[in-house]
């Protein structure tokens, strides 16, 4: 790319916190850093062409393309920024190629394992994070985990735990479960260290589900104070990464989709890497018990933790566009209130015009700086904004099969919710949905029937004679029920 091209390419970098990977003309990854202003910060590399540093001068001379990957917090960023230096051991990154001068968070491998900072990576079977450049950044991830996940800090090895030990002043102050004191079960104590590193190797929406779960479990259980523990925490957490998901695990050897996200990033000239896709579509019957969902894809694989499905409630009879647009606004409404995490690309499963609505509900909520695209099916068609005529990708493309993958992806997510609500509705009664007839009468009707079918074809002398019931609300049932039973045209 000419340094002409590069310097416009830089201009669409988002003012956000990223990690940047810069390329020589071989396409081979020489430094990876990361950055609170991905634009800010790679434009300083080229305002003056001066460098005292020799590195610094060649480093920029050598660089021919630069991709970003946009992460919602700084933490994020230097989390990921670590793992992409350990994965692709750029030339030009020698501070974390010299790994050995840097900190690394230790959990270790003890009965009641601790929580430690070294600069000495041993092989031994404790979990090691990093390594990380800035200390500073390391306590305040500490910091969080002291107050809201903490394990003990004390030195001694703890091999029984003994109830006639006094726990000390860190339990106390909430710092501390006391396994010495037997104040919590291995188990227990296990579970929290779990916890723990969830939230160091930067799974952070995944570490939120979990504790909802518990946090649902402890209210009905009646355990409020428990409760309300892990909501502070939950907070606490979604504070800190402002409720968006987890960065991308990446391993040594498996970069294969890191390759297809850069091809797609390449072939859709895209501002940065999607390693966050959210792929929607649309399922009904008939136009009844509509449903819009979203799925979500990071680093070519599906999360299905963020899987979300919504009940259309302002469309009525089959419209698939407007229902589409209704999805999109309340999916990107909760994401604006750091609900959800926002995505580097959108695919809508369809062709130009549902296209057109999606486009709609963005500017509708002023996020049109978000990527959007359609893929039709048969064709295998992308349909990208201002563009006139849709991109057509050899079949075998790597980055075409991931954008089938999302798009058939959301489609089985469409079809099975529309039939769990469709299921669910039924289990309800539809009978409960008739003006005229309450869960009280419903209930009274089922048991003399036997089913909504039986209830359906009876005659309607039979069902008038139901106590409650008459000519008039006997026929409206019927023919409520007849209608609902109507065409079973799945979409």
């Amino acid at each position: 790319m000419k340094r002409e091209d590069l310097l416009h390419h830089i201009k669409s970098f988002p003012d956000k916190p990223g990690v940047y990977m810069m390329r020589d003309p071989d396409g081979k990854i020489i430094y990876v850093g990361k950055a609170k202003s991905l634009r800010k910060r790679v434009s300083s590399y080229f305002r003056h062409s001066g460098f005292a540093s020799p590195r610094l001068r060649k480093l920029v001379e050598s660089i021919s393309d630069i991709s970003t990957i946009r992460t919602e917090t700084e933490i994020e960023a230097l989390i990921l920024e670590n793992r992409l230096i350990k994965l692709y051991q750029p030339f030009f990154n020698i501070d974390l190629k010299m790994n050995e001068r840097y900190a690394y968070i230790k959990v270790t491998s003890e009965k009641f394992p601790r929580i430690v900072v070294t600069r000495h990576r041993q092989e031994d079977d404790a979990v090691y994070i990093g390594p990380f450049v800035r200390v500073s950044e390391v306590r305040e991830l500490l910091r969080l985990i002291e107050r809201y996940l903490p394990l003990r800090y004390c030195k001694g090895e703890i091999k029984e735990s003994n109830k006639k030990i006094r726990p000390c002043m860190r339990h106390a102050l909430g710092h501390c479960l006391a396994p010495c004191a037997g104040l919590c079960s291995e188990k227990e104590y296990r579970e929290r260290t779990a916890d723990v590193i969830m939230m160091l190797q930067g799974r952070g929406l995944e570490l939120v589900e979990k504790l909802r779960k518990r946090m649902d479990k402890a209210v009905q259980e009646l355990e409020f104070e428990e409760a309300a523990v892990l909501r502070d925490t939950i907070r606490a957490i979604w504070r800190v990464s402002r409720q968006r998901n987890s960065i991308p695990e990446i391993e040594t050897g498996r970069d294969n989709n890191w390759e297809t996200l850069n091809r797609l990033q390449e072939h859709l000239k895209l501002p940065t890497l999607p390693w966050r896709i959210d792929g929607f579509d649309i399922s009904h019957t008939s136009g009844k018990e509509t449903v819009g969902v979203v799925v979500v894809f990071e680093q070519g694989y599906p999360n299905t933790s963020l899987y979300r499905r919504f009940n259309i409630r302002t469309v009525v009879g089959i419209d698939d566009f407007r229902s589409i647009k209704e999805t999109l606004l309340r999916r990107y409404r909760r994401c604006i209130d750091g609900q959800e995490p926002m995505p580097q690309l959108i695919l809508i499963d369809g062709g130009s015009v549902q296209l057109e609505f999606a486009m709609e509900a963005m500017k509708e909520l002023e996020l049109t700086d978000i990527p959007i695209i359609s893929l039709a099916k048969e064709e295998e068609e992308i349909y990208i904004p201002d563009r006139k005529e849709p991109l057509r990708l050899d079949r075998t493309d790597p980055a075409l099969k991931l954008l089938q993958y999302v798009r058939d992806e959301s489609h089985r997510y469409a079809i099975t919710s529309h039939r769990a609500a469709r299921s669910r509705n039924f289990r309800r009664s539809k009978l409960e949905e008739v003006p005229g007839v309450g869960r009280t009468k419903a209930a009274q009707l089922i048991t003399k029937f036997g089913s909504t079918r039986a209830i359906m074809d009876t005659a309607e002398e039979n069902l008038a004679s139901a106590p409650g019931i008459g000519k008039t609300l006997a026929r409206r049932i019927q023919e409520y029920l007849r209608q609902a039973d109507e065409g079973s045209g799945q979409k």
